[in-house]
């Protein structure tokens, strides 16, 4: 314990001076090219694709220098084919920003950059780590979302996973099996050791195969916490092999814990180091306590599974607000499944064989098909689990059990019961973060879904939570990611009739693929103009705008007037002052506050324009939305202002009487 604690002391100290060091670092500010190598894959972080940069040289007047600098964060201006290991030349402009990417601190942001390849990666591990990546690509690309999820299964890429299908995942309890650990650990060392034959005989060759192996594996998975920590754990169990120990796999977990945290104490507060351990620490002792009963093997599957479940419980709540309650079925289903998928993959990416790359896809569509059903399936908050918890407890005597019974029977039947649908036409703000996204929910199941924030997973659980089950009219209000990102996710999850855009000259990235996507799926695509009108169940919407092209995109945006009964709403997307003052005051009972309540604002055109009700739609931001001057406005007029980042989401019912 006092060498443990020692070195924990060393560990600490090293690494919070290891850190400083970065974060203080001067560096050059402005236009510059630095080459490098790069430490990580380039990934999505919001609205940002960006890469850690480990700096070797730099470009000054007189020609390259050599410039071993800190650790930079690449954020990239496009996309790149680059990956961890390579050497690249980053150019762009290097800005004062430090900060932690992946729990290891950066000294500076390159912002704006392009990435030139200078050739692979030097380092033997990396160079076959990512052939085996692009091997894996290769082979699966074009298998739509199950060769994704496939890819997710083998190497925990799940960048191709469309975001429907990983909040599905998620709901149903499954999505663990797309953060590569222990059991894929033992899939590739069982592969590993066939692959290497007669080399691996004897049990010290095979020992040391093994680590080799797990070095690799390290690699190809990107170093993910959990096939961090079930490496570790492996490794120790083969190193002490090699010195004629036998670690029992409690010890083998306690090592590799403590061992992962010497080496990086920042895994403490990584969600899936946190329920890597947690999840093993569950199927250990779910195993121990199932023997000790004398289960079946049936009941043995399950038990293991509820321990598992167990053991992560609070975690899940603490990081994601909900548990499922019936993911220890939808594991012990889906697991044999998972395992089969990802040995034939694994044989198929090997062998190339398109027949065992079928049945792979096929597999992993059962995977996904049990997450699709079990998600909309009953989710648990803290009084819930706390009930289930009672309900346990109280299941132990044995004149309790049938009203244990009878009481989970109800609420199964309350839980998978579908959400009811409105009494009274009704106006929903989502709180969905920094973004946009404006729910119009009808009596008769009418629904109308303006924008849909930065988060896809987020907004479908919103949805979902409201009882939305299709949409009939979408509309994309203009291409900013934080009101457009999530809607792709919505047209692979739900049946949506309609979608209106405003036809930018010059959109983004996501807006061209949002439409592209619509058709695809056979929705029909209207560009908008100025006057047009829809009548959805019990809403009558009016575009009051854009009239005309801008400059800004912003300033393009679809601004609605939406009529429901003896109310009146104006929607006005992210509109600045330009389209403001062309737009004119406007009389409404309801006033979405343009732009996240931004300084854009004309507040002479607020001042004329602001309703008795006034809702923010905002999370947290960098930028100071929503800005005093607009809040001022606001209180002054005496409009009653609601924000999405104190109160969750905003729901309004419209009375259809006065």
């Amino acid at each position: 314990m006092v060498a443990v604690v020692v070195a924990g002391l060393v560990s600490g100290l090293a690494s919070s001076a290891r850190e400083q060091a970065t974060l203080e670092a001067e560096l050059p500010w402005g236009r510059v090219s630095v080459a490098g190598r790069l430490a990580d894959d380039p990934r999505r972080y919001g609205f940002d694709l960006k890469a850690r940069l480990a700096p070797t040289h730099l470009l000054a007047r007189d020609g390259w220098e050599a410039w071993p600098g800190p650790r930079l964060a690449v954020v990239l201006g496009e996309a790149t084919e680059a990956v961890a290991g390579e050497r690249v030349v980053a150019t762009g402009v290097a800005r004062d920003r430090s900060g932690f990417l992946r729990g290891d601190p950066y000294a500076g942001v390159v912002d704006g950059a392009v990435l030139e390849r200078l050739g692979p990666a030097g380092d033997p591990l990396f160079k076959a780590g990512n052939a085996v990546r692009r091997r894996v690509a290769s082979i699966l690309d074009g298998a739509g979302a199950e060769g994704a999820l496939l890819a997710g299964f083998l190497v925990g890429d799940v960048e191709r996973l469309p975001e429907s299908d990983i909040e599905d995942l998620r709901l149903a309890g499954l999505s663990h099996f797309v953060a590569v650990s222990g059991s894929n650990v033992a899939l590739f060392l069982a592969a590993w050791f066939i692959a290497a034959g007669p080399l691996g005989w004897s049990p010290r060759r095979r020992a040391l195969l093994g680590l080799v192996g797990l070095a690799l594996f390290l690699v190809v998975t990107r170093w993910e916490p959990s096939v961090v920590r079930a490496s570790f754990m492996a490794g120790l169990v083969l190193a002490a092999r090699l010195g004629g120990l036998a670690l029992t796999p409690w010890a083998a977990l306690g090592a590799a814990v403590t061992t992962s945290l010497l080496v990086a104490g920042q895994l403490t507060g990584d969600a899936g180091f946190q329920l890597s351990v947690a999840a093993t620490a569950g199927v250990l002792a779910g195993s121990r306590w199932v023997r000790a009963a004398g289960w079946g093997t049936a009941r043995q599957a399950l038990g293991i599974t509820m321990g598992a479940q167990v053991a992560v419980a609070p975690l899940l709540l603490g990081h994601f607000g909900t548990v499922p309650l019936l993911s220890p079925l939808t594991n012990l289903v889906a697991a044999p499944v998972v395992t089969l998928a990802t040995a034939a993959g694994g044989v198929a990416v090997v062998t190339g064989s398109g027949l065992l790359t079928e049945v792979a896809g096929w597999l992993a569509g059962i995977v996904l098909a049990i997450s699709h059903l079990a998600a909309g399936w009953p989710q648990l908050g803290a009084a819930g689990l706390a009930g289930v918890g009672l309900a346990a407890g109280a299941a132990r005597y044995r004149p309790l059990r049938p009203f244990v019974v009878l009481g989970a029977g109800l609420v199964m039947a309350t839980g998978l019961m579908p959400v009811g649908r409105v009494a009274t036409p009704t106006l929903v703000f989502l709180d969905i973060g920094q973004g946009d996204a404006t729910l119009l929910l009808g009596p008769a199941g009418e629904t109308v879904l303006i924008d849909g924030g930065p988060d896809g997973g987020r907004l479908l659980a919103k949805l979902r939570a409201h009882g939305v089950d299709h949409v009939d009219l979408m509309v994309a209000t203009h291409g900013d990611l934080d009101h457009i990102e999530g809607l792709e996710s919505v047209l692979s999850s739900y049946p949506v009739a309609r979608l209106w855009h405003p036809g930018h000259s010059e959109g983004s990235e996501p807006y061209e693929s949002l439409l592209v996507a619509a058709v695809a799926q056979g929705v029909l695509v209207e560009r908008v103009e100025l006057g047009w009108a829809a009548e959805i169940g019990s809403f009558d919407l009016e575009v009051l705008s854009p009239a005309r092209r801008f400059a800004d995109i912003n300033d393009e945006s679809i601004v609605l007037r939406v009529e429901a009964g003896f109310v009146s709403a104006l929607l006005t997307g992210d509109i600045e002052a330009t389209a403001q003052r062309e737009l004119g005051v406007i009389d409404a009972d309801i006033l979405k506050v343009p732009h996240h309540g931004a300084a854009t604002t004309d507040l002479r055109w607020l001042s004329g324009s602001v309703a008795p009700t006034a809702v923010i739609s905002v999370g947290d931001n960098n930028f100071g939305h929503p800005h005093p001057d607009v809040l001022g406005v606001l209180a002054a007029a005496g409009a009653d202002v609601r924000r999405t980042d104190l109160e969750g989401d905003v729901v309004l019912a419209l009375p259809t009487a006065p």
